[in-house]
């Protein structure tokens, strides 16, 4: 493995085991009731707070899985390559974010 793969790996086991400690304590924090509170208001700034979090929760298990997907190709090999027309990811793009499927070129046709 290139020198600088292996730095994009450690990158990306930090990210990796970063969001793995975050939604574990999501998790074990995310078990309160509403409607037990003394006031109207407080049981409505409890189910937004609730709210906020779990969107928060679901972005970053979407962000573990995608980190987690770039792990898997640079064990098989595929890492670094776009996903839409094969050609390789730039170097920068890569340590600016380790598990990018596109290159910036294709990223631009995905997002219109």
């Amino acid at each position: 493995m290139p020198r600088d793969e292996a730095r994009l790996k450690r990158m990306l086991e930090a990210e990796r085991d970063r969001l793995r400690a975050e939604l574990s304590h999501y998790e074990a924090g995310s078990r309160r009731n509403l409607g037990l509170g003394n006031h109207m208001a407080d049981d409505g700034t409890e189910a937004f707070d609730q709210a906020a979090g779990l969107s928060l929760h679901r972005n970053q298990q979407r962000l573990l899985e995608e980190v987690e997907r770039a792990l898997q190709k640079l064990d098989n090999g595929t890492y670094g390559l776009c996903e839409r027309c094969g050609c390789e990811i730039d170097f920068a793009r890569l340590k600016a974010i380790p598990y990018a499927v596109y290159c910036i070129h294709c990223q631009s046709r995905v997002e219109l």
